[in-house]
């Protein structure tokens, strides 16, 4: 496993070297250090660190809090706050900038490694749920384009899915389960969403609790209908009939 960089923002040359030797002492990996906000900002563009611990209280035109919340906004990077000081004014300014934790000086090195290691955890997972909201977010604004796959959540990740394999759509309480030919996805989701999501060309809702893909279609004999290498019977609703005739090319 490779090491967490930090980069170090204290202006106090002796506190510097001290943060600095312990984050060694525990096998972290120091990309730079910087005594001003402004150089901290350019560092953390250059070196791209994985943590910053950033003093609050710096000397210069730009304080801690202004340089970290220029850090968060364009690069997206945990900060943790180092300060001797703990009043209420601080720290409600230092809360805007949303940091991943807060290291009262003096510190001890236990309490640098656990404020570390929990901001790394909180921001990774951070990024892993953006990650994902960006990819169902790509798929909902190409859906109407492309209807030949679909994700599903299988366990912890996302399976992409034919819609040329999907059989039938079964609701079961609050959730539904989508059947391929010899797999069974049970997704959180209600009906109403999962008719939305696979469109009325390809598939149609049968009844209140089943949708159904036009083309599997076998056999229809009312009150129900049977789908192609599906033992199953599928049943009609009444109200779901006439869309179900007017849908088939009948003869």
């Amino acid at each position: 496993m490779s090491k967490i960089n930090v980069l170090v923002v204290e202006d106090e040359s002796i506190v510097s070297k001290d943060i600095q030797h312990s984050l060694k002492k525990l096998g972290y990996n120091i990309v730079g250090a910087s005594a001003t906000g402004e150089k901290a900002i350019e560092l953390a563009s250059s070196e791209r660190p994985d943590v910053v611990l950033m003093d609050i209280m710096l000397k210069g035109e730009m304080n801690g809090i202004e340089a970290a919340d220029r850090i968060k906004k364009d690069l997206s990077i945990p900060i943790i706050f180092l300060t001797a000081y703990a009043d209420e004014l601080t720290l409600s300014k230092a809360k805007l900038t949303q940091p991943y934790g807060y290291i009262l000086k003096p510190f001890k090195e236990i309490d640098l490694h656990t404020t570390i290691e929990m901001a790394i955890y909180k921001h990774t997972k951070e990024q892993e749920v953006v990650k994902e909201r960006d990819l169902l977010n790509s798929i909902i604004e190409n859906k109407e384009k492309n209807k030949e796959y679909i994700f599903v959540r299988s366990n912890s990740k996302l399976v992409k899915l034919k819609t040329t394999d999907v059989f039938y759509i079964e609701a079961l309480k609050d959730y539904v389960v989508i059947h391929t030919n010899d797999k069974r996805y049970t997704i959180h989701s209600t009906m109403k969403d999962i008719e939305q999501k696979m469109g009325n060309k390809e598939f149609l809702r049968v009844h209140r609790s089943y949708i159904i893909r036009l083309d599997k279609i076998a056999t229809i004999e009312q009150p129900n209908l049977t789908l192609e290498k599906v033992d199953k019977l599928i049943p009609i609703g009444g109200s779901y009939k006439d869309v179900l005739i007017k849908k088939i090319n009948q003869v």
